[in-house]
């Protein structure tokens, strides 16, 4: 079955990083989405599209348990990281989220310093035995998000000055600095300028070198210049998952095409 399955997706011979099977959410009373399986590819983008409130960013925030800080949330199905239950009762959400790293649609940097937002996670999860190795995944990690040469001679002053495209890379810097898996971008770029966007577009291409990264976007053209695989979900289904060319050009469900032509949104 699994193998039909990664043929009926197109799946390419990339490793699949997370699968999930059979995914519902629900708020409350309310059926937020509804039996959602797809598998992610290892250092590939792949983005979320669809009409506000059709379940993309609901599903996204499946993929690290953030629902789980909502008291009215369930998650039932089954989602996997390697392999690995990640809804396993021995899962730690916190470790799970040092692997799975998020970033957020509005730039949110800790009213910290530059170099002490970076160095929060690392800190927290033990990740350097000295300042000497600390300094130096600081340093990785502003370099990852293309910000060290802006920030290197700032590292003491507050993030929070920063300009709001350089506050998102700082954001980006904060989260791969635990070395994460994953990448879980929720419409990273809608508070920023069209230059800080093409930046933080541009660092998404080089940060799938090391990194599956999953992007939801409002922007169809964002995601045709970002991503290798879309899927596009229309009232909290999973209505298509394909090769990003194939959605775009050559989409297998009639609400894809009107959604893509603009018909419906």
């Amino acid at each position: 079955m699994n193998d039909m399955r990664l043929i009926d997706r197109k799946t390419t011979m990339n490793e699949i990083k997370i699968a999930a099977e059979g995914v519902d959410v629900f708020y409350g009373e309310s059926h937020a989405l509804k039996d959602v399986s797809v598998d992610i590819e290892e250092r590939t983008v792949t983005a979320f599209i669809g009409p506000s409130g059709c379940g993309k960013s609901t599903f996204l925030r499946c993929l690290n348990r953030m629902n789980d800080t909502i008291p009215t949330a369930r998650v039932t199905g089954r989602i996997t990281l390697d392999g690995e239950d990640i809804y396993a009762p021995s899962v730690d959400p916190v470790q799970l989220r040092a692997k799975v790293g998020m970033v957020f649609q509005k730039p949110n940097p800790f009213p910290k310093s530059i170099y002490d937002n970076v160095a929060y996670g690392p800190r927290i999860h033990g990740l350097s035995r000295n300042k000497a190795e600390l300094d130096e995944i600081v340093e990785n990690s502003l370099r990852r998000a293309a910000l060290w040469d802006e920030a290197k001679d700032r590292l003491a002053e507050p993030g929070t000055g920063l300009s709001g495209g350089q506050q998102q890379r700082l954001c980006i810097a904060r989260a791969v600095a635990t070395a994460p898996e994953v990448l879980l971008m929720d419409e990273p770029c809608s508070a920023l300028d069209p230059i800080a966007t093409a930046q933080v577009e541009e660092l998404i291409d080089e940060l799938r070198q090391n990194f599956s990264v999953v992007i939801v976007t409002h922007s169809m053209q964002q995601a045709a210049r970002v991503s290798q695989k879309t899927a596009f979900f229309h009232l909290g289904h999973l209505v298509e998952y394909d090769d990003t060319d194939t959605i775009f050009q050559n989409p297998r469900d009639t609400r894809t095409e009107s959604y893509i032509t603009g018909r419906i949104g």
